[in-house]
This record gives structure tokens, sequence and C-alpha cells, in this order.
């Protein structure tokens, strides 16, 4: 009886939540990519070459920090100073009195670069077959840029309103994937979205996607070994293009993550306590719905720790500002779920919808930016190894260029881009800390520390042994060369006086000795190994003559193997 009691009591808990009404839906996409190398006869910057491309609809973002300031408002500078001053430098540079009032540049300026395309205002999703489609409003679609490393972040920012529960659950989970992880048996994608639609301000399809066309991505796996951005991302990153894509392009990118975007939520409920446990971790680990009958989506033992591991509970209680409100971080998710009925949870200028645009994103989009680069540096490193051919000197010299460089931008990345911490407040440094801890960030930049390391000691190691033969060859010729030397060069004796002959005579000398002296010379540095072996004979006090005599034949003997 309190079995039947107990299914009962979860089975009207989870329909509770099913029916729970998200008045206020926010999600942000942050896709990180690897900008490939540009042509040398390029000098731009990927942000100033984008801008001038033909047709490019991307354009330079004109903050509130770089704007007129009468747009400068109290959430800016509430961002601002939740930052630690090195950060700070980071993401806005230098004031326009520092600047002398005029452009920023690579000194005074953000070393982060932003540009928006504004041609698309909404986007229409179908999660499933058969399902009423969704419009979300798009707030922005920007590119953010790094100097000095290439790579580039897509930042989608789109919302809604009332939206129910399983379906903010399916929007999070569905929508940010670059391509079909499969298909079913009806030839519908599965776990993305059945079709996307990104649509201009008049309502026109300006792009659609091509999930449903299986035969397109099985051939472009099949032919690249790379798989097919989505036909809608693809559009929406133009005139970028896919480094496998058959279009012209000369700014080309590369996937270096999961295909799976990391990404913000922001979910508004008139009663958050209602939500399940179920419920919040669907939402932390970003799985989609579950069933009405559905259970805990992975075993018991792996989520016992669920709440120590993912959720950052400061603001979980009744009272203050915003009660009710309970921040979950997986790394790949940071997701923020509160009260709609409190004004400060919804204030766009000072509440929590205010810091999740702002700081939350911010701290966010750092964490995955260093994550970026470092796996940036390690495919360099990689595609450096796989171009090396030993036996070719011109693979070998750019080998070395390529190692030198990386090892010199990886130093750059560190004194400019690499922070352990980005705030002393106290809930910006602990979601930094859970974003940075499920990222796994510190391990991965000790890795490719060591793996930079590697590769700069074995070429500097390189350099020690070619100089050490260098001198070997040198000293072994000294050496030899001292006997004639000395021979010829003895009280001043000359063997053949031809100080009085006529000049002829005197040049003709001059080249047969120089011919001579240049040919020996030669020999000696080809035999300079054997040589210097034989020297080292003849010195071994230990060594019997018959050993220092077989070193001396060996010089001209057939060396073994």
């Amino acid at each position: 009886m309190k079995h039947d009691l107990a299914e009962g009591a979860q089975a009207a808990a989870v329909q509770a939540a099913a029916a729970a009404q998200v008045r206020h839906f926010r999600q942000v996409l942050l896709w990180p990519l690897r900008l490939l190398p540009m042509a040398a006869d390029r000098p731009k910057k990927p942000w100033e070459l984008l801008q001038t491309l033909h047709g490019s609809p991307w354009r330079e973002v004109v903050d509130e920090y770089t704007g007129d300031p009468e747009g400068f408002h109290e959430r800016h500078y509430n961002e601002f100073v939740s930052f630690l001053p090195y950060v700070q430098r980071f993401l806005y540079g230098e004031g326009r009195a520092r600047r002398g009032g005029g452009a920023p540049d690579a000194v005074t300026g953000s070393p982060m670069r932003v540009l928006r395309r504004r041609d698309v205002a909404r986007v229409r999703v179908t999660t499933r077959e058969g399902e009423a489609p969704v419009v979300l409003e798009v707030a922005h679609v920007d590119l953010y840029f790094f100097y000095d490393v290439d790579v580039v972040l897509l930042n989608v920012e789109v919302h809604a309103g009332e939206l129910s529960l399983s379906r903010a659950q399916e929007l999070m989970y569905r929508f940010g994937r670059a391509y079909p992880a499969g298909w079913d048996a009806a030839g519908q994608p599965l776990h993305a979205m059945r079709s996307v639609e990104w649509l201009a301000a008049d309502g026109t399809v300006v792009a659609a996607s091509d999930s449903q066309q299986r035969e397109g991505f099985l051939a472009h796996v099949a032919e690249h070994r790379a798989p097919r951005i989505a036909s809608h991302w693809a559009w929406l990153l133009d005139p970028l293009v896919g480094d496998h894509s058959g279009s012209e392009g000369v700014l080309r990118y590369r996937q270096i993550e999961y295909y799976r975007m990391p990404l913000m939520a922001y979910l508004a409920l008139d009663e958050p306590r209602e939500l399940t446990r179920d419920d919040f971790i669907r939402l932390g680990l970003v799985v989609g719905a579950g069933e009405a009958d559905a259970a805990l989506p992975f075993g018991t033992a792996h989520l016992a720790d669920f709440e120590q591991r993912y959720c950052y509970d400061r603001f979980w209680t009744e009272a203050g500002a915003a009660p009710n409100t309970r921040y979950l971080c997986s790394g790949h998710s940071l997701v923020v779920v509160g009260d709609a009925q409190s004004d400060f949870y919804g204030c766009r200028d000072r509440g929590v919808l205010a810091q999740f645009r702002h700081q939350h994103f911010l701290l966010f989009m750092i964490a995955h930016f260093q994550k970026a680069a470092l796996l940036m540096f390690s495919d360099v490193l990689v595609e450096a190894l796989k171009q090396l051919d030993v036996s070719d000197a011109a693979s070998v010299r750019r080998f070395k260029r390529a190692i030198r460089s990386t090892f010199e931008s990886f130093l750059r990345f560190t004194h400019r881009y690499w922070f352990h911490e980005v705030s002393q407040q106290a809930q910006v440094k602990a979601l930094f800390h859970l974003c940075a801890r499920h990222l796994e960030l510190d391990a991965l930049y000790a890795e490719v520390k060591e793996r930079v390391a590697d590769m700069n000691s074995y070429l500097d190691a390189d350099s020690l042994r070619r100089q050490a033969n260098t001198v070997v060859r040198l000293t072994v010729v000294t050496i030899f060369g001292l006997i004639g030397t000395v021979t010829t060069g003895f009280l001043g004796m000359n063997l053949i006086a031809a100080a009085d002959e006529p000049l002829a005579l005197r040049l003709l000398y001059f080249v047969v000795v120089f011919a001579g002296t240049w040919v020996l010379t030669v020999y000696t540095i080809m035999k300079s190994k054997r040589l210097s072996d034989l020297l080292d004979a003849l010195s071994d006090e230990r060594l019997p003559l018959i050993g220092k005599l077989r070193s001396l034949f060996a010089v001209w003997g057939r060396r073994s193997e």
C-alpha cells in the first residue's frame, strides 16, 4: 500500500512538472571553431577581412564601451566591476583617454573583437515529427574573434515566452547541434531538430536546415572523413566556409569540439519548487524531456552526488531578492532557474536576467574560449608532426618554424588569456570554478603546455647536436690543417722561392695550391667523423697500439652499420 502511494505521489509530481509553464525562456549558444591560417598575401586580421568580403553581413559591434557614452547603463557598470583588472583589460581594453580619443588598436584596445549580423530576426523550429513549430526571437547573432589566437566563437541568443517545461527542455537538447547524430527508421534526424528555419524581419525564410538529407551527410563523411555542417548553421556563418566545403572562401573554419554547442539557459517559472529532482537533472545535464512516467534519466548511483557536483544553491532559498533561484552547471551548460514572480529575477538592468546576459555569459565565454584555444594548439602540433619528413630539408625547416611559432603563440596566450580567477565576487567566482572544473581546463592546459615544451626542447636539443657536430668537424679540420701550416711555415721557410717569378707563374702556383688545399679541406670534412674517432683512439691511453692502428685504417675502410 505504501509503495503504491509513493508511486502515485511521484507520478503526480511528474505530471505537475510536465504542466509547468516557463514564463520566460532564453537560450544562448556558444560554438567554438578553429580558424585555419590565411594566405601569407592577406595581411588583414580575420575580423577586418570578414567585413570587406563581398556580400558579407558581418559588421563590428560598437558597444556601450566603444560607442556613445549615453548608451552606457548601470548593467554595463555592474558587468565591468564584476571582473578583476586583468580580465577587464582583456574584455574591454583601455579607455578613450588612453587611446587619445582614437579607435582601439592591438595595444590599447581589447584583444577581443565582436562582429554581428542583423539580417536574422527569428527562428522557427520543429522539435519532432507531428509537433507544432515554435518561433523564437533572435536577440543577436555574433562572432567573437581574438587577437593572435585562431579561434572564433559563434554566439546565438534566442528567447520566447509561455513555453511548457518539456518544450523548453527539448529546445535546449536539440537546438544547438551542428549536424544530426543519426537518423531513425523513418529518416528523421536523431537528437536534432526536425527542421530549423531562419526568418528575416518580414517573416521571409532566409535559410533552412537539411538534417533529413541523410545521403548527403553520409557521402560527405565517406569522401572527406569529416562531418558536414548542417545547412542552416553553414549559412549563418557565411562567408566563413568549412574546411572541407566545396565553396570558395578565404576564411575557413574547422570543428574543434564536440558537435553539440555549449549553451546557457534562463528559465522563469511560477513555482520553481514544484520541479522534481528529475526535472533539475534533465535541465542541468541537458538530456531533453522525459516521458510522463519516466524515472531518472541515468542510474541512481551515477546521480547520487548531482547536487554537490552540478548545483550552485546559494540562492535556493525562500528569502532574498530573488528567492528560489538555482544555478546548474555541467561545463557544457550553465542553466539558471528562478521565480517568475520575483521582480529582481526578471530585471534586465540590475537583476538575475541582466547578470545572466552579461557577467555569466562572459565567464562562460572565457572558459570555453580557453578550452578551444588549448585544443587548437594541440591540433597545430599534430598537423606539424604529420607534415614532417625528416629526409626532406625543406620539410624540416617548415616543421621548425611551425613549432617555434606555436611556442611563441602559446606563451602569448598564457600571459594574455589564461586566468585561474576572473572575479572575487562570490557568485561569479564560484560559477567560473564550476565551469573550469567540469571542462578540466587545468589538466588540459598542463597537457598542452607539456607537449609544446617537449617539442621546443626537442628543437633545442637538435640545434645543440648540430652545433656540436659542427664544432667536431671544425676541430678535426683545424688539427689536421695545423700539421701542414706548421710544416710549411716553420721559421718562415718557403719550399718554392717564387717571389721573383713572372706573374703568370705565380698565379699558377696560387691556383694549384688553392685547389689542393680546398680539396684536402673538403676531404677532411667528409672524413671528419672518422678522423674524430681516430683522435679519440689516439688520446685513449688504455687502448693498445693495434687498436689505434685499426682506427687509423678505419678512416678509409667501409663503415660498419
